[in-house]
């Protein structure tokens, strides 16, 4: 166990020799897995002796409340650093360490980093590999790997919030202004039409967890479909109705294993039960070569039935709602019945015990009253009277003075302790009573509770699948074919969260095969679409991924093992790094991490440092992924400004490669955006058109233009602060003007002076 309590566990493994001899194999190897599950997420790492490599998987969302962890991440950041990783420079600094690892390892996922720091105190604490070294030697780590689940779709967190998958934002309610978040513009908060919590929390875990499973995708496929049919409307909405009522079933059981039930947990029990009912009645009447669909009808037990019967037989709803306690219904118990009806008839009665005991009372009082008050008895009740001042004077004979209150006095008379004697305490015994009935309905009903977690689970599945139909259905989703190869094909496909904030949005193909087409190199002018094209593109699959209909009118989705992106630099206050670097990481995942299968993204590589150093950089980059097989090389799509990487031909040829661009047309000196993509290489960057649109002045653009021309034809720019040259010609004339007008003939000018003192120094000037 390590600081932080990271649960490690050893793996060891005898693998078969090549030749089949087992006899003859491998030397004894081990793989050391440390776990750690905090707060939803799940961060893993282990470390394989075999070849010395440490793999490390992302932290991971997951569907249990464990709680093992909140302190010790600085101790796994400092081992973590202080790693031996052999392949790395004996001189490299510390802060040149931490930039590369900040490139292999993403120091935001904290229970990973966790994971680490406890897999690392393991493996130091038992030399693993270096058992017979110095203790100076460390255990080497020779390669870092990223890992993930089977079937899991690498996401990392920049991805997320470069695509606004997620988007948090304060409460705009001044009562949760200071603690309140909700989902802002995101793609969760439009396809989460859930109309149950659970249903909310399984769709948020969906999104921490796309998959390229195809047989779940095709199960949620299948629901999707069924219900984005319009014949199918009615059912939908009867079944989301049902579905308002499904509450916190684990919560409801755990109170009642503990016997905390109150009034509102049964109604909300029976609402539970009784709508799962529905469900499973409405299912039924569905078609059943639809997994869930058959899942629902065949899970949800006649236990439901049964849970839902007796809550309704035994609960009064109404009686427990007015006493604000658990109360049962006539004829469940003849007992606590009887006694029921005592107390409804002791108001008649302790009236009439109340006339005769005023007979016997001192003349002074005029009425009096009989009550019963739980847990002390029946007690006779008088009015004070003016002259009872102290509480000598509250002494009555043959009475038992108990309290005042009210300015009535309360005493036990012999009849009231009859009654107590004769009724005894029936309020409490009516309570008592009931309480054990309380206790025997929850064993019953825990005792069926195993059905209740089966149901909670199809019906979270019925509502995310519901929820994604309806967004299909509201904004004019199609249903795309999924394909396990590296295809990806897309008509009239469209950003889904730009095209609900602009009244026009023109929609765009996208066509990659596995053999042509799979590095996209997207030029065209600032703001004319190329990030949103790149996103629209990672928000599709990324849709696909979750068992979504997309945005599209034909749309065929390879299922991609991992998202990568380089497309918005990110702050890192804890490394310190610039722009550039943190640009550098980025990018250093995606070309080390990303296999055949994988998307890329990246927008505006290489700007964060001089232009011929960022495009040597992108012209490698490109270069490495275009020198790949096909199988190999994965669907990158790249926008840049830096059109001389495909003008001055550095980049090899290959089938692989496709050069797009977004349309534009020049309307006088007006820039006019079609967004429109389309094959092609953009000529010019249009800086000075947008400078113009973007309000800056004419004469700074123009001045702009003429140092742009001026560079690019290899010829001297000029000062701005040094005359032009027409202003230069007149300043010339001017001085020529002065030498004329001089009269040699006139003795009283001399020339020497004249020419020292006035015409040189003006001449100076203009030179």
């Amino acid at each position: 166990m390590a600081d932080g309590r990271a649960p490690v566990r050893d793996l060891q493994y005898r693998p078969a020799s090549l030749d089949g001899d087992e006899n003859d194999g491998p030397s004894e190897y081990k793989i050391f897995l440390s776990v750690l599950v905090c707060q939803c997420q799940v961060g893993l790492s282990f470390y394989d002796s075999r070849d010395c490599t440490l793999h490390f998987m992302p932290d991971k969302i997951d569907n249990r409340d464990l709680q093992l962890l909140d302190r010790g991440i600085e101790v796994c950041k400092q081992r973590l650093q202080s790693a031996h990783i052999p392949f790395l420079p004996a001189s490299i600094s510390e802060k040149e360490r931490i930039l590369y690892l900040s490139s292999c390892i993403s120091f935001d996922s904290v229970t990973m980093l966790r994971s680490i720091g406890g897999l690392l105190k393991c493996l130091y604490r038992r030399r693993v590999g270096v058992e017979l070294e110095d203790s100076n030697v460390g255990v080497p780590i020779l390669q870092l790997c990223p890992y993930t689940l089977d079937d899991v779709v690498y996401i990392d967190r920049d991805t997320y919030s470069v695509l606004q998958i997620f988007k948090s934002e304060q409460h705009p309610s001044v009562y949760k202004l200071q603690s309140g978040v909700r989902e802002g513009l995101s793609l969760y908060g439009i396809l989460n039409h859930c109309r149950c919590n659970y249903g909310s929390k399984l769709l948020r875990q969906w999104f921490h967890r796309p998959t390229r499973d195809i047989n779940v995708l095709k199960r949620r496929q299948e629901v999707v479909h069924f219900f984005t049919s319009p014949s199918n409307s009615d059912v939908m909405n009867s079944l989301q109705k049902f579905l308002r009522n499904i509450m916190n079933i684990p919560t409801l059981l755990y109170k009642m294993s503990l016997s905390h039930t109150k009034v509102c947990d049964w109604q909300n029990l029976y609402k539970t039960v009784y709508s799962a009912v529905g469900i499973r009645d409405t299912v039924r009447s569905l078609p059943q070569n639809i997994q869930l669909f058959r899942e629902i009808s065949k899970e949800f037990l006649d236990d439901l039935l049964y849970i839902a019967t007796l809550i309704s037989k035994v609960v009064d709803f109404e009686d427990s709602i007015a006493e604000n306690r658990f109360s049962i219904k006539p004829n469940v118990d003849p007992v606590i019945d009887e006694k029921k009806r005592r107390m409804m008839g002791l108001s008649d009665f302790l009236t009439d015990v109340a006339r005769a005991e005023l007979e016997n009372l001192d003349s002074r009082f005029t009425t009096c009253s009989v009550i019963y008050i739980p847990l002390i008895g029946f007690l006779l009740s008088v009015p004070r009277l003016p002259d009872m001042v102290e509480k000598e004077d509250f002494e009555i004979e043959g009475l038992d003075f108990i309290f005042v209150s009210e300015n009535r006095l309360h005493y036990r008379s012999a009849k009231t302790k009859e009654l107590d004697n004769m009724l005894g305490d029936i309020h409490c015994d009516i309570t008592d009573m009931e309480t054990a009935v309380m206790t025997q309905l929850q064993a019953n009903i825990l005792q069926h509770s195993s059905c209740l977690y089966k149901v909670l689970s199809l019906c979270a599945e019925l509502d995310c699948l519901m929820a994604l139909a309806k967004a299909s259905q509201d904004y004019g989703y199609c249903s795309p074919t999924l394909s396990p190869h590296g295809r990806l094909t897309l008509h009239q496909s469209r950003h889904p969260l730009l095209e609900l904030c602009t009244p026009v949005f023109v929609s765009n193909p996208c066509i990659c095969s596995e053999t042509e087409g799979k590095l996209k190199v997207l030029t065209g002018p600032n703001s004319s679409g190329k990030s949103i094209y790149l996103k629209q593109i990672g928000l599709i699959v990324f849709m696909a991924l979750i068992g979504s209909d997309v945005p599209a009118k034909e749309a065929e989705i390879v299922l991609v093992d991992g998202i990568f992106t380089r497309m918005q630099s990110r702050e890192s206050v804890s490394v310190g790094l610039s722009t550039f670097m943190i640009d550098l990481n980025q990018m250093s995942q995606a070309l080390n991490y990303s296999t055949g299968m994988s998307l890329v993204l990246v927008d505006e590589f290489g700007k964060g440092t001089n232009t011929l150093d960022g495009l040597s950089l992108l012209a490698a980059c490109l270069r490495q992924w275009l020198c790949k097989a096909p199988a190999e090389c994965p669907l990158v799509f790249l926008a840049t400004n830096f059109h001389s990487v495909l003008q001055l031909g550095i980049l090899p040829q290959s089938k692989l490669l496709s050069l797009l661009t977004l349309e534009t047309a020049i309307d006088g000196e007006e820039l006019v955006y079609l967004y429109q993509l389309k094959e092609g290489v953009c000529q010019s960057s249009y800086a000075a058109n947008i400078a113009t649109l973007a309000g800056l002045p004419p004469a700074l653009v123009q001045r702009a233009v003429e140092v742009s021309d001026l560079y690019r034809t290899g010829r001297t720019v000029k000062r701005i602060d040094q005359p032009s040259s027409d202003e230069q010609i007149k300043r010339c004339e001017r001085v020529v003007e002065m030498f004329l007008a001089l009269d040699l003939d006139d003795t009283s000018v001399d020339p020497q002076h004249y020419l020292k003192e006035e015409l040189l120094p003006t001449f100076n000037k203009v030179l």
